[in-house]
């Protein structure tokens, strides 16, 4: 009788925690679609235009780079369009066996932010990584801007007016990554959205 008892209570425990563990979830993602909601419809159209790549790969090229900076035009280009969620989009972006980097859009602090994430093969973080910025509000579905932030003045400490401008074609048929210093491109590669690989 002792060993139902006991068998009994193991049993509702067992229930109680785990309909405690699907409350958390759904908390979660109640967390979630409040921190997406906050986006504007820029913003929200604009991740909702790179997810609607997921699943592809394509090839880009090097469209220009700045006098005095070492160019990578004879290197191959490929952005993997790999993670979509409602709160984030991952591209890994490789150059030749450079497989080091990875674009991350992500809604954070209730808006939309764009992070470098640099790793070694082994997957620990290089250093500097993921700096980027928050989009300020000239942006919308096609076109986002990404002044340098406050985390990344910590490392990047360069006074150079940096930021990145991530651009799509109305017709979908472009992905175009630019850095720009004091407003002036620096380096800018295209990728040809028309022909998945």
């Amino acid at each position: 009788m002792r060993i139902k008892k006991e068998l009994f209570t193991a049993l509702a425990l067992a229930f109680i925690l785990a309909s405690c563990g699907g409350g958390t979830g759904t908390s979660s993602d109640q967390e979630k679609e409040e921190a997406v909601s906050t986006l504007s419809a820029g913003e929200r159209a604009f991740l909702d235009n790179l997810a609607s790549l997921c699943g592809n790969s394509y090839r880009g090229e090097e469209v220009y780079m700045a006098e005095g900076r070492e160019s990578w035009a004879h290197l191959d280009f490929v952005m993997h369009v790999t993670l979509c969620e409602e709160d984030r989009v991952h591209i890994p972006f490789h150059l030749s066996d450079d497989t080091s980097r990875t674009w991350l859009f992500l809604v954070e602090d209730g808006r939309l932010r764009f992070r470098h994430d640099h790793r070694y093969p082994d997957g620990t973080p290089e250093d500097p990584t993921l700096y980027g910025g928050y989009s300020d509000s000239r942006g919308n579905a096609y076109e986002q801007y990404f002044p340098k932030d406050d985390f990344s003045r910590e490392f990047l400490d360069e006074d150079y007016g940096r930021e990145w401008h991530v651009v799509m074609d109305e017709d979908m048929t472009t992905f175009s990554y630019r850095l720009l210093y004091g407003g002036e491109i620096v380096f800018q590669a295209d990728f040809d959205l028309t022909r998945p690989i």
